[in-house]
């Protein structure tokens, strides 16, 4: 009976041979292992989440080198399309409208061409056409990369696409690109060294020939830019200089042949879709 008392009077820890202080260590070891353990699973989430796995990155490579050059380097592209255009278009004239031999090639009259090329038809023109055209006419980007059946339906693109055709036609060329192009020709052809005389004689021969360049100038730029500003950005500006030098090659053939009347050459030049009638 004694003993079953002693043995009934003991504690449940005693029983099991577990104290208190033994079991709270442990549950206490446990948490640790447990936080520890928790932790340490989630660095190794952030971890791989913050470093890109190699697949995507070479997913990535891949696709950067799969686009070409005019894609992944679009100014540039155009930049050499229009300088290298322009000059070509000078040789040409000057060899078959002018039956220049090729050591009478006038260098520096193309070197001003190429300069003009450039500056203004590959520098000036794409930071309009691209640049500035990108942020007043919004839908431009997103419109280009529509089928034409979805153009079709997208009023909005359509209406910034009419926007920059009259813009083009009504304003940058005969208001900014001819009196530049006159004033580009009259410094090569010209007598004078005053930059304020070139750009006066070149501005009164525009005003004198308006008529007959705008007239040509709505004829071809007004379709050709519906067809432009349709295209994506990166070949749209190479396509402007390529109907520019099918233009110039055209109008060199109907209007370079001599008078023998009045022995005058009358020639029109083309750069970038705008003509000029030189006489002499």
């Amino acid at each position: 009976m004694i003993s079953r008392r002693l043995i009934a009077s003991r504690s449940p820890f005693q029983q099991i041979g577990r104290s208190p202080m033994r079991m709270a260590i442990r549950r206490s070891t446990n948490n640790t292992t447990t936080t520890t353990t928790a932790k340490n699973a989630a660095t190794k989430s952030e971890t791989i989440a913050a470093k890109p796995s190699s697949s995507s990155t070479t997913s990535s490579a891949a696709e950067e080198s799969a686009k070409s050059f005019a894609e992944r380097n679009p100014f540039i592209f155009q930049l050499g399309v229009a300088t290298a255009k322009t000059s070509a278009a000078d040789i040409m004239v000057q060899v078959v409208v002018e039956k220049k031999k090729w050591n009478e090639i006038d260098l520096k009259r193309n070197g001003i061409f190429v300069v003009f090329g450039f500056a203004y038809l590959g520098g000036f023109q794409y930071w309009l056409m691209v640049n500035k055209f990108n942020k007043w006419f919004p839908t431009r980007a997103r419109f280009a990369t529509l089928t034409l059946g979805e153009k079709l339906k997208d009023t909005a693109g359509m209406i910034d696409a009419l926007k920059m055709v009259a813009f083009d036609v009504f304003v940058h060329l005969p208001l900014i690109y001819f009196p530049c192009y006159y004033t580009c020709k009259e410094i090569v052809t010209g007598t004078s060294w005053n930059p304020l005389v070139w750009m006066k004689d070149g501005v009164s021969k525009y005003w004198n020939n308006k008529e007959e360049d705008c007239l040509a100038m709505i004829k071809l730029w007004g379709p050709s830019d519906c067809i432009q500003f349709s295209m994506p950005i990166h070949i749209s500006m190479p396509f402007r200089h390529l109907v520019s030098f099918f233009w110039t090659a055209y109008v060199s053939f109907t209007r370079g042949g001599s008078n023998e009347e009045d022995n005058k050459l009358k020639r029109t030049l083309s750069v970038s879709g705008d003509s000029a009638k030189i006489e002499k």
